[in-house]
């Protein structure tokens, strides 16, 4: 009974091989991919500074007060690196006047931090699933290759000892490659978030923010009058005395004046 069940394990196991080794090549193509979007995203925020994000927001928002809303959000769009963050300045600007705007736009943003969690869920399964892949194509081949080396024939050793370290590197390599993908759209995803959360500030305070950035925006800085070096005076300086002063003479004695003879 016992040898009927372990040959059961040993077939679901030599079935489960090929599909593995599918997987991980499926993974590695993944990762691939999603190392070329990254280079496209960080392609597109090559540009970003907050002076420009300020300046967009304060024109939004002097825009959205004159009932212009169509060049409100196209305003914005010309600071939106990524195509989430410019669909949600066209919702920030589209509930901005109507009832329940901070309501409105809180839902926004929880809106968008919520699709930018399922953005990096993706290279976040990977991390676990490449290494997961690698372990399993390791184990897999080793007891046909263990089962080669008992009846002596080296080819079926050597081959299944070649997947098997092979599936392995490939599998730590998707894990790599993906947490490298994570740790940095984590840091783009939250700077987004960031530039929504400043914008929706914007609209919704009582313009005093968008005034404050239009004015220093047209400030030119005075130039310093100070001159470089400071001036010298003919004034003397005293200098204090190289000989230190000579004690003050002992008092004479009460005892009476003392004459020479």
């Amino acid at each position: 009974m016992s040898d009927k069940i372990y040959d059961i394990i040993f077939r679901i196991a030599e079935v489960l091989e090929l599909p593995v080794v599918i997987l991980t090549l499926l993974a590695l193509a993944v990762a691939l991919v999603e190392v070329g979007a990254l280079i496209t995203e960080l392609f597109k925020r090559r540009r970003r500074t907050f002076s420009a994000l300020a300046k967009a927001g304060a024109s939004a928002r002097r825009a959205v007060d004159e009932g212009r809303m169509d060049e409100a959000s196209a305003l914005l769009q010309t600071v939106a690196w990524s195509s989430p963050v410019g669909k949600a300045f066209k919702v920030l600007v589209g509930a901005v006047d109507k009832p329940g705007a901070d309501t409105r736009i809180a839902k926004e943003l929880a809106d968008f931090d919520f699709g930018r969690q399922a953005r990096l869920s993706r290279t976040r399964l990977l991390v676990r699933l490449g290494p997961a892949l690698g372990l399993m194509g390791t184990l897999i081949p080793l007891a046909p290759a263990l089962d080669g080396l008992a009846r002596g024939d080296v080819d079926a050793l050597t081959d299944n000892l070649r997947l098997a370290f092979s599936i392995t590197v490939l599998g730590i390599l998707i894990g790599v490659i993906s947490l490298a993908l994570s740790l940095l759209r984590e840091r783009l995803y939250g700077q987004d978030f960031s530039d929504l959360e400043y914008v929706a500030a914007i609209l919704t305070d009582d313009g005093s923010a968008a005034a404050s950035i239009a004015q220093n925006s047209r400030t030119v800085p005075a130039a310093s009058t100070t001159p470089a070096h400071p001036a010298t005076t003919s004034e003397t300086v005293s200098l204090p005395p190289l000989v230190p002063p000579a004690p003050p003479a002992a008092p004479a004695s009460s005892g009476g004046t003392e004459y020479s003879s």
